[in-house]
């Protein structure tokens, strides 16, 4: 038997943090030397940062990346190591990945595909490699194969797949089954959504199988750079055999994840498929002694989800942005999180989030290690509960007027208790007052709930902001956000109001599901340390109707009698801004989803209002705070759904659609079936 032992290190990097992220490769190669690891491999662009945008163009920055490389070098004796990073080649940029054996570079793999759709921009700042060509590159006067490669190390050949490449239908793996490779390298930087680790576990399998490999696959770890979230998501499969993958969403600065896989009985497996003889021109062999001495081992099928470390939805949500909160808070050298805690679904998950993130990362590292980490907090290191931490980085308001309940008062209270919170508690119906009276002098009428209904409205959303700020700035805390992603899609929110905050965690979650997961958080609760954690303070919020509380108590305002049932509101925006449907389009699909719950009359209201209201908010969408990438797809004009800020408002569109509930539709030109 040939056996080897291979590692998938997932790393938490942090863009142009050279320091801390070559620290974090050099701790990664080490646990792994200590593990008897030959073959590891890290991260996409893991020297430099995935998130570093425009950045990549300076040369500096690729200067310092190549400088790491002679940091990082001295430490893989006896080992095989990648690390990502920019390389400049005949002026052009290219994302590829280093491969470092026994201190020597032996060359540069580069990215052959790139991601160009959703949140990904990788065409702006690199060029793609074109397959079976390779060339050499000098860097301090050492010259060095880039390209399209593969390695002999002592007859163990090695290739690599960078993350999209594997994506792709006309894959590199292909390629490099034909050349008789051994192990398939995947460093990767694929951002979390909903159960997308359930994708490329099957993209792993498939390909160990599909090229009679092993196949090792990893990705980066945490909020790198504000936006995305990763979840630390490692596996290596071989042979069609899934074999380990990493535990997901760590606080930790890295993790391990190791196999020992037998290498010659994929090479049993292949050489039952008939492929093409291959010319080896482009294959650079290395002088590599692997060690003789190893045992299989036996790997248990990892093939169910929470036997892999996965969770449903509800806790990867939980899980996710908790994680994403702590690295923002971190990264930000911030003091902690102040909300404005109005009692409703939206602030009291931002609160439940925040309270979560304290607990996941006792869990996942331990209260010494999470205290370390935030070494710039001062005012925790002598804390020795998560109740310590909580009473002095999550702080809550709550802004009463006239128009506010009990009932939100008291869930309130009761949550920020629950989560072990900072709670204050302020009246600002006299700042609206005061407000109020200002202009009614200035143009000589009184303002009253008929013909002032926004304005009256948005002034006491926006009289909290200020108060909340205030307090924000007092303990250099980062002010949340509490928008939802249903009230971004029709702009149901106040502009330097409710959309105030540095960060905005639920902006990529629909109000429907997000109501679900509080009450799944209140009855369930959040698996941590083998028990489930239920925040008892949601009950009160979890039986109130959701409403901005603006207008008098008599007029008893919900959001849904504001806008529609937020069920229904999420299904036109899915199939308006994912599907790209017309309005009618949307109608002829809602209508049969929808028959026994809503008049057509309704739905041509529900279909016109979102339209209206969709087109004519772009600019608060351009305006929201920074969002978290969860979903398939988003909102946020600044990564995934950009649509322009002045717009025709869907006039034509509307009215079609008006003539074909009414029974006048004309058919268009071209178009079947209208």
């Amino acid at each position: 038997m040939k056996l080897i032992k291979v590692a998938a290190g997932a790393l938490n990097q942090t863009p142009i943090d050279w320091e801390a992220n070559t620290q974090n490769i050099i701790s990664a190669i080490e646990a792994a030397q200590d593990q008897d690891v030959s073959i590891l491999c890290l991260p996409e662009l893991c020297v430099t940062g995935y998130g570093c945008e425009d950045a990549f163009y300076a040369p500096d920055v690729r200067q310092q990346a190549l400088d790491c490389l002679d940091d990082i070098k001295p430490h893989t004796s006896g080992m095989i190591v990648t690390v990502g990073l920019p390389i400049e080649f005949r002026n052009k940029i290219y994302n590829a990945a280093c491969v470092i054996a026994n201190k020597n570079i032996i060359g540069f793999v580069c990215k052959q595909h790139l991601p160009n759709y959703g949140v990904f921009y990788e065409d702006r700042w690199f060029h793609r490699w074109p397959a079976n060509v390779r060339d050499e590159i000098i860097i301090d006067e050492m010259k060095y194969p880039i390209g399209d490669l593969t390695f002999d190390f002592e007859g163990i050949t090695v290739g690599l797949e960078i993350c999209e490449d594997a994506w792709i239908a006309n894959r590199p793996g292909r390629r490099l089954f034909d050349r008789g490779v051994d192990v398939i390298l995947n460093p990767s930087a694929s951002p979390f959504s909903f159960t997308k680790y359930m994708t490329r576990e099957r993209l792993v399998i498939d390909a160990s199988r599909t090229f009679s490999c092993a196949y090792v696959y990893t990705n980066l770890l945490g909020n790198e750079s504000g936006r995305l979230i990763f979840d630390g998501d490692a596996m290596i499969a071989s042979n069609g055999e899934f074999l380990e993958s990493s535990k997901r969403f760590s606080y930790a600065d890295f993790t391990l994840t190791t196999a020992v896989v037998d290498i010659e009985t994929n090479r049993l497996s292949h050489s039952q498929i008939k492929s093409p003889v291959v010319n080896g021109s482009w294959k650079v062999a290395v002088p590599f002694k692997f060690p003789d001495n190893l045992q299989p081992t036996f790997h248990t099928p990892k093939l169910e989800a929470f036997e892999k470390g996965g969770y449903l939805k509800e806790e990867e949500f939980a899980r996710a942005v908790s994680l994403g909160l702590f690295d923002y808070l971190r990264k930000s050298y911030s003091q902690g999180f102040t909300i404005s805690l109005s009692g409703g679904a939206d602030s009291s998950a931002c609160t439940a989030l925040c309270g979560l993130m304290v607990r996941l990362a006792e869990e996942s590292i331990g209260l010494e290690a999470f205290k370390l980490k935030l070494s710039h907090i001062k005012k925790i290191q002598e804390a020795e509960t998560v109740e310590d931490i909580s009473r002095e980085i999550i702080h809550t308001i709550y802004q009463g007027t006239e128009n506010s309940s009990k009932d939100t008062y008291d869930s309130a209270e009761q949550l920020a208790k629950s989560m072990g919170a900072t709670f204050y508690n302020i009246n600002i119906n006299g700042l609206v007052e005061n407000y109020t009276g200002l202009i009614e002098s200035q143009i000589n009428r009184e303002l009253s709930w008929k013909t002032d209904d926004i304005a009256l409205q948005n002034i006491q959303a926006r009289v909290r902001a200020p108060s909340v700020w205030f307090l924000t700035n007092l303990t250099n805390h980062l002010l949340i956000s509490t928008s939802n992603r249903s009230e971004v899609a029709v702009g149901y929110a106040t502009m330097d109001g409710d959309t105030a905050g540095s960060i905005s965690p639920i902006a990529g979650i629909e109000k429907h599901w997000l109501r679900f997961w509080l009450i799944w958080l209140e009855k369930t609760g959040c698996e941590v340390s083998g028990k489930h954690i239920k925040i008892s303070g949601l009950k009160k919020v979890n039986s109130l109707a959701p409403t901005a509380e603006l207008r008098p108590k008599d007029q008893k305002q919900t959001d849904e009698d504001d806008l529609m049932p937020y069920e229904i509101l999420n299904a036109i925006e899915k199939l308006a801004v994912r599907d790209k449907k017309s309005p009618v389009d949307c109608y002829k699909y809602l209508e049969v989803k929808y028959a026994e719950e809503v008049t057509k009359e309704q739905l041509l209201t529900y279909i016109d209002r979102f339209f209206k209201l969709w087109s004519r908010n772009q600019w608060k969408r351009e305006r929201y705070a920074i969002s978290f990438h969860l979903d398939e797809y988003n909102l946020d004009p600044r990564s995934w759904c950009r649509f322009p800020i002045l717009s025709g408002s869907y006039k034509r569109e509307l009215a079609e659609l008006a003539d074909y509930v009414n029974g006048k539709a004309k058919r268009k030109k071209g178009v079947i079936g209208f």
